[in-house]
């Protein structure tokens, strides 16, 4: 689990997730087995005391049956998202900061980010793969990008577009911070079998 959730509006996941949860009656034990996430940090996520990483977010939403955009969907005849630069969802895990750049649409496919990645971190220990693309475009920083088995160093300016289905991973090789937006195009249809980033 990441820090609290740091956005400069008050995020409502947790409250989505604890609501689903008893819509369908099920008990933090319950939802815990089927997302493979704790009872303590599910609860902590619930009342806004942690933030989930977006690894966690897909696994409580498959465990709930929803797609991820729906934890965060407000109205389902939402045809537009507007979201102003104070009211960005934020959340910070393991030296790496994901924002949130528009969700809330129903049945919404496309989840972008900018993510950005203090020096040596990334995911390289923990190759990930979900259904659906991935688009990485660079902003700042020097990022080594791994897909299968091909490697990419992405430089500001640079664009990375793959099948996600590859195992995939990335580390920030530099020794600043380094940025990327991150659109990922899912299968509502299909949950996310892994972890995700």
């Amino acid at each position: 689990m990441g820090e609290v959730m740091n956005s400069m509006k008050e995020s409502n996941v947790g409250q989505m997730i604890k609501s689903l949860r008893d819509k369908q009656k099920l008990s933090l034990r319950a939802l815990a087995e089927l997302s493979k996430i704790s009872t303590n940090a599910i609860s902590k996520i619930e009342r806004g005391e942690t933030s989930p990483t977006v690894a966690s977010l897909h696994q409580l939403a498959a465990a709930l049956g929803v797609h991820i955009t729906d934890l965060f969907a407000q109205d389902i005849h939402k045809v537009a998202v507007f979201v102003k630069k104070d009211d960005a969802t934020i959340i910070k895990s393991n030296g790496i900061t994901i924002e949130g750049l528009g969700s809330g649409l129903p049945h919404q496919q496309l989840e972008p980010f900018i993510m950005e990645i203090s020096p040596a971190s990334g995911n390289i220990a923990d190759p990930v793969s979900h259904s659906g693309e991935e688009f990485i475009h660079c902003l700042e920083g020097k990022v080594e990008c791994f897909v299968g088995n091909e490697s990419f160093i992405l430089k500001p300016g640079d664009r990375l577009l793959f099948k996600a289905a590859q195992p995939h991973c990335w580390r920030n090789l530099g020794t600043s911070s380094a940025k990327v937006i991150l659109v990922l195009q899912t299968d509502r249809q299909k949950p996310f079998p892994h972890r995700l980033h």
